[in-house]
């Protein structure tokens, strides 16, 4: 077998089998239409746009990346979004509608295109360079971007490119997201279109009292280092301003709340069924008010409050209204996140709410889970109660438009994400997928394992018979926060089936804090991220070794990436008599080293508690070392910076201990290139073998 027929090597060139799947989907309100992403093959890097249209079940390609630009030379506002959702791939890799879905915009290599669905011509339009965040109007004759820090407008016909507003200095921007938003809030945009295209709510970001930090890549040290504003727990963090911005130049009118008391601002809802709505935070985020926008005076005033001891979780898609003005939420009650409708509990304590994914006139389009955390279902809730939507076992999600819903399916048989179009509930057609099919398949045993009843997954060997002995045991989490890893579709295990194949056990598990529980699951972790996840890995692997004699626990290590990454460096560090090799990617070693509103949320402020962020970070543990320790960390990541490895390689070293570290030129959080990503997998097996103790030792 050649090195290019491995799975190692198949998995980097596909990404992971995503490649060539559809993605990011947009149905019209009548329903005529389907806008989704998706490249032309399982290893095509590039994202063209499509076009499904229902009532002839017929597939355009309406945008070619390759026709148009194929340099994909993104500006760094670009690089910086892609980074912020971990996109891999290049072409179009995101677009904006009006309402009616009749006009599409896009940005590529820094160049603004628009699409007239109804002539099918695509326009490249004479805005200024670089364009970052196009989104046409609601009515589709103008669009919006932001280029070079400023909040621009042109015609949907290329006419009259002005800016709407430009920044007073370097460190200030116009219609963007702040690094926190994008990274931590899920909020991705910073301006939003009034209902009748009049008018925009635009941020104003000011990052001037936020340290500056150097990012170098080593290979090349004739370049300068790339300085970006880094908001440190317990530092500075942006200024966030709103200001209503009418397109005519008539008026510019600041939106004013209690900024000093509610710094974060969590989200914007702009309908036309009634005012703007703004969602805010305290520095803490125990309190997150939501404001109704007087768009006259600027004022707002309090519609809700939600509060909590611990911290308010952020869900997508509330606050919001209903086309009759009724306030839609996700709020804990008694134990589950329940949707609630101008306070009244729709969902009861039966499910726990995801998401809100879009309103009805007559219903609401939600994902929950129903008491299963590894399931995720897309459900209808109106007047009669909650009525499934969909119908097998796994993850879905889904959009609507009108009488058509598009409903993506993933389980534990399907070798791809199945996406249907549905009226009425019945499926009408099928989006193809052009994803690979991996070699690998996932033998996934989903338990449910201790007195937590932790939800894992074991995945053995295919050859393995009770005659061959036990297995050296891999523990593969995540185990952070609002980060599930054990859910039921085939495709997130196949990594961890390639490790099984080589002859380990592998055990897979989401501990206390990982989501899908309800909200005293949640905030388990509160003031302590270190101890009950780590807790809940040896309690997992220790209730699994009781049911499964084929697990050697002699020889059990632990992967992980970015937090899992912390957990595995801390397991081998706190408990070197469970663990006996950690490979730790991307880890963060030192919380005072990440961002504000991560961090804050779980351990306070360390001008306060300095002691509880020692206690969490790492290298006061250095000396504890008792195994071996694989550190491999992007040397310009902007995220989990490059620091963080640097400063736990430094205290193992004072202390003694012997280790290996594994820096990445160039690479950010998360390595895109093949040859990378197909080596770093053969290393950590490499460096498994090497260091886990013999079957006799």
């Amino acid at each position: 077998m050649t090195a290019a027929d491995t799975f190692p090597r198949h998995s980097a060139r596909t990404q992971g089998f995503t490649l060539g799947a559809p993605r990011d989907f947009t149905v019209s309100p009548d329903g005529r239409r389907v806008l989704f992403l998706r490249s032309s093959s399982g290893t095509d890097r590039n994202n063209a746009l499509w076009m499904f249209t229902p009532e002839d079940g017929r597939e355009r390609r309406v945008a070619d990346p390759a026709e148009l630009d194929d340099t994909d030379d993104a500006s760094p506002a670009e690089r910086a979004r892609r980074e912020r959702v971990r996109e891999r791939a290049s072409g179009i890799t995101s677009y904006a509608t009006d309402s009616p879905v009749s006009t599409v915009a896009f940005a590529l290599s820094g160049a603004l295109f628009v699409v007239d669905l109804d002539t099918g011509d695509v326009t490249r339009l004479p805005a200024q360079h670089p364009v970052a965040d196009p989104r046409p109007s609601p009515d589709g004759t103008r669009i919006a971007y932001t280029s070079g820090g400023a909040l621009r407008v042109i015609g949907s016909d290329g006419s009259g490119d002005r800016a709407l507003a430009e920044p007073e200095h370097d460190q200030q921007s116009w219609g963007t997201a702040e690094f926190i938003a994008a990274e931590e809030m899920n909020r991705r945009r910073g301006y939003w279109w009034s209902p009748d295209g009049s008018a925009v709510l635009a941020t104003r970001v000011d990052e001037s009292a936020v340290a500056r930090w150097n990012l170098t890549d080593p290979t090349d040290p004739t370049l300068p280092p790339r300085t970006t504003a880094y908001p440190a727990a317990g530092k500075a963090n942006a200024e966030v301003r709103l200001e209503l911005i009418d397109l005519d130049g008539s008026r510019r009118l600041p939106v004013r709340w209690d900024h000093e008391n509610h710094p974060y601002l969590v989200t914007v809802h702009w309908s036309a069924y009634g005012p703007p709505l703004l969602a805010v935070q305290t520095r803490n985020q125990r309190s997150q008010p939501v404001l109704a926008l007087d768009t006259e005076t600027g004022e707002t005033r309090e519609v809700h409050r939600e509060t909590d001891e611990h911290w308010v979780e952020i869900k997508t898609g509330w606050p919001a209204w209903t086309p009759e003005g009724s306030l839609v939420r996700i709020s804990p009650v008694d134990g589950a996140y329940r949707l609630l409708v101008d306070g009244e509990d729709r969902t009861g304590d039966e499910l726990q709410v995801r998401a809100v994914l879009d309103i009805g006139e007559d219903d609401i389009m939600i994902a929950a889970s129903d008491g299963d955390p590894t399931q995720i279902h897309v459900c209808l809730v109106d007047a009669s109660g909650v009525h499934r939507l969909s119908d097998t076992p796994g993850v879905h999600g889904a959009a609507r438009g009108g009488p058509v819903t598009v409903l993506a399916s993933a389980g534990l048989r399907e070798l791809r994400t199945r996406v249907r179009v549905l009226r009425g509930g019945e499926t009408v057609a099928e989006i193809p997928s052009h994803a690979e099919e991996s070699t690998i398949v996932p033998r996934v045993e989903l338990l449910r394992l201790g007195a937590r009843e932790l939800a894992g997954a074991l995945l053995l060997p295919s050859w393995h018979t009770p005659e061959h002995g036990s297995l050296p045991v891999l523990l593969d989490p995540y185990g952070g926060p609002q980060a599930q890893r054990v859910l039921h579709r085939r495709h997130g295990y196949l990594t961890s089936q390639w490790f099984a194949e080589q002859g380990f056990a592998v055990l897979v598990v989401d501990g206390r804090g990982t989501g899908g529980r309800g909200p005293a699951w949640d905030r388990a972790i509160a003031g302590d991220t270190a101890g009950p996840p780590l807790q809940d890995q040896v309690d997992a692997l220790h209730a699994c070794a009781a049911e499964h004699e084929e697990l050697d626990l002699k020889r059990v290590a632990i992967r992980g990436w970015s937090f899992g990454g912390y957990l595995a460096a801390l397991a081998v560090l706190r408990r070197p008599d469970v663990f006996h090799t950690a490979i730790a990617g991307a880890p963060v070693s030192d919380w005072l080293l990440y961002d504000t509103h991560y961090t804050e949320r779980y351990l306070g402020d360390p001008n306060e508690h300095p002691e509880v962020y020692t206690a969490n970070s790492l290298p006061h543990l250095a000396g504890e070392l008792g195994g071996e320790l694989l550190l491999i960390h992007g040397t310009v990541d902007d995220n989990v910076v490059f620091a963080h490895s640097l400063l736990l390689s430094e205290a193992l070293t004072n202390a003694g201990k012997a280790h290996t570290l594994l820096p990445l030129p160039g690479v950010s959080h998360m390595p895109t290139s093949e040859s990378k990503t197909e080596n770093l997998l053969l290393l950590q097996l490499d460096f498994l073998r090497r260091t886990l103790p013999s079957p006799d030792a």
